[in-house]
């Protein structure tokens, strides 16, 4: 019983595996690609704790081939070279049996420990199985996500994830010796968050928290035992959302104190310092921006920070970027301007570009009058031509309102000092 139970009750074959329909269904395209003993090279990209080791064990057992497995977390180039290797030796090139070698965490591997992949999978070396929580289009070099499909997992749904408690029940040497009665199983399933691995965690730490024969599992018993052992922070639920709720609002609110606050508690529960910047990366335009263009600055830097240095001197960095932010002036002017425009061009369609701003290449062009009448600001004092700048059926219109803050105050009086006859700044 050392196992985990999440450990113990893995699927070994694909009709025992629960969820991802879309997948592995009668129809599915990995289905399809099993029954074929053709797979190719594959990116999984999902939450945590949806099967996508298992799916890429399954894989290789249903299709007979060499299996071999990295974590990003703690390989480097010499053990993905080793691997090659040895795939090299126990496979041929381009058969149907190449061996397959799964990344758990790919996302975590550099350009350069992704470039190493490269030559084995054009050459057909490897068959190579990624597993990422992040988004590949950005994680995952351009030359390797072409040479893979991209399959997306799903979170567990409710009855996925009720389908796979009753099957442990079932199915675990261990839990076959208890009597359970699952009287409430509402609380383990809101704190699993959709991660099935997470819920059998802790569904076993409530099991093994009794003496007893015979367990009853109630949603205080279990919200009791949880908080005891667990931050009750989830990456992919309830808590993820509320939480970095809190911690943007705690910048946008201009409160320094709730933003380190929270981003602690985000640190603490596990959550990829790469998501924290880039959401941070997001506030210092649509709630900062021109009130100070240096935080759009600041924040890009401490994503390129974080992504180069890792934690834990990441944290730093990140505490002192969420400071920043929190006190800088805020505007969201240019974050309504865009909203603004969106909803001008959704409700006009494509009116035409006026003559006097359409680029005028040939003879042809000129003839029927582009670019006629356009005024160069240049050739104008203060570098200003009042013109129109918008299709006619909008002109007037005012998209940009500046905030109110000393930045754009300035903008106002600059706006002022050239358009107000026209858009009365």
């Amino acid at each position: 019983m050392e196992a985990p139970l999440a450990e113990r009750v893995r699927p070994k074959k694909l009709e025992d595996y629960i969820s991802q329909e879309h997948l592995v269904g009668p129809k599915g395209s990995l289905t399809q690609q099993i029954e074929k003993g053709i797979i190719p090279s594959l990116i999984f990209w999902g939450p945590p704790g949806t099967g996508k080791t298992t799916l890429a064990e399954i894989i290789a057992e249903e299709s007979k081939r060499p299996f071999y497995i990295l974590s990003a977390i703690n390989s480097g180039v010499k053990d993905i070279r080793d691997v090659i290797d040895k795939a090299k030796q126990s496979g041929g090139l381009f058969t149907a049996k190449n061996p397959i070698l799964f990344i758990d965490e790919i996302h975590r591997f550099s350009k350069s420990q992704q470039d190493s992949l490269l030559a084995a999978v054009e050459k057909g070396w490897i068959t190579l199985i990624g597993a990422t929580t992040e988004n590949p289009s950005f994680e995952v070099i351009p030359a390797l996500l072409s040479r893979c499909q991209v399959y997306v997992l799903n979170a567990f749904s409710r009855e996925d994830l009720e389908k796979l408690l009753r099957r442990a029940i079932e199915k675990d040497a261990f839990l076959k010796t208890k009597k359970i009665d699952l009287k409430e199983t509402e609380a383990l399933l809101r704190l699993s968050g959709g991660d099935g691995r997470k819920l059998l965690n802790i569904f076993e730490l409530v099991v093994n928290a009794s003496p007893k024969d015979k367990i009853t599992i109630t949603n205080n018993e279990v919200l009791r035992l949880a908080q005891q052992n667990t931050v009750l922070y989830d990456k992919t639920g309830e808590q993820h959302y509320d939480i970095i709720s809190a911690f943007i609002k705690s910048m946008r609110g201009s409160d320094p104190n709730g933003a380190v606050y929270w981003l602690a508690r985000m640190i603490e529960g596990g959550e990829d310092l790469k998501f924290i910047a880039r959401r941070m990366l997001i506030l210092a335009s649509e709630d900062i921006g021109n009130a100070n263009p240096t935080a759009l600055i600041m924040a890009n830097n401490t994503f390129q920070a974080v992504t180069t240095i890792g934690y834990p001197e990441s944290r730093i960095i990140l505490s002192q970027c969420a400071v920043y932010l929190a006190t800088s002036p805020k505007s969201n002017a240019s974050y309504m301007a865009i909203g603004k425009a969106q909803q001008i061009v959704k409700q006009t369609g494509d009116l035409p570009v006026p003559l006097h701003l359409r680029n005028a290449p040939t003879k042809l062009m000129k003839e029927l009058g582009y670019g006629d009448d356009y005024k160069y600001s240049h050739d104008f004092a203060n570098n200003f031509a009042e013109q129109e700048f918008l299709p006619d059926a909008i002109a007037n219109t005012i998209i940009y309102d500046p905030g109110n803050n000393s930045r754009e105050n300035a903008t106002r009086d600059f706006l002022k000092n050239r358009w107000k006859n026209k858009y009365g700044y």
